[in-house]
């Protein structure tokens, strides 16, 4: 007997593979979940049990904190929003986090790309969404790289254009997400 409303694939994974980005989609919805709460946060403050774990990746391009920190966690670091942290800002434009933390005593305000979070979590009531960050990192590692690329001048002549190598790694179809 089938289940008409199984969505997983063969493979049991979800999404199926299609045509549609369904999976860069979930994690756009789900990254929108966290920024609505920060921003709720930042205007109203924590109401109840609430706090917050939020996962990112301190290798990422852009992430602001500081060295020590860095040295101690050089690729992820999860940092909780509960009682002692201010200034905690959601900047659309940028797309970027800034909260004020302090580590051993001393204050600090991180700066995190909202493409560098991993995970978010509100414990208090058993609610948490990871996020696939290594499609999203490459993604946004190459629109970084075309943003900083001055533009050529247009006097290219037309060995050099022949020349040229393009990768087609952005445009390959990534397999589905380990569960």
């Amino acid at each position: 007997m089938t289940d008409d409303h199984d969505n997983t694939g063969e493979n049991a994974t979800f999404p199926p593979s299609g045509l549609l980005p369904y999976e860069r989609w979930l994690n756009l919805a789900y990254r929108s979940v966290m920024i609505n709460a920060l921003e709720h946060v930042s205007r109203e403050g924590l109401a109840g049990d609430h706090h917050f774990y939020l996962t990112f990746r301190t290798d990422f391009p852009g992430v602001e904190i500081p060295a020590r920190l860095r040295a101690q966690y050089p690729h992820e670091m999860t940092i909780v929003l509960q009682h002692q942290f201010w200034d905690l800002k959601v900047d659309h434009e940028t797309d970027i986090v800034s909260v004020g933390l302090s580590f051993g005593g001393v204050g600090t305000t991180l700066v995190i790309p909202v493409w560098a979070f991993t995970g978010f979590a509100d414990p208090s009531i058993g609610f948490s969404l990871q996020f696939a960050a290594e499609e999203l990192e490459d993604e946004a590692a190459e629109e970084a790289h075309e943003e900083h690329t001055p533009e050529e001048s247009g006097a290219e002549t037309q060995g050099e254009a022949a020349s040229q190598v393009v990768s087609l790694d952005a445009f390959r179809r990534k397999g589905p997400s380990p569960a």
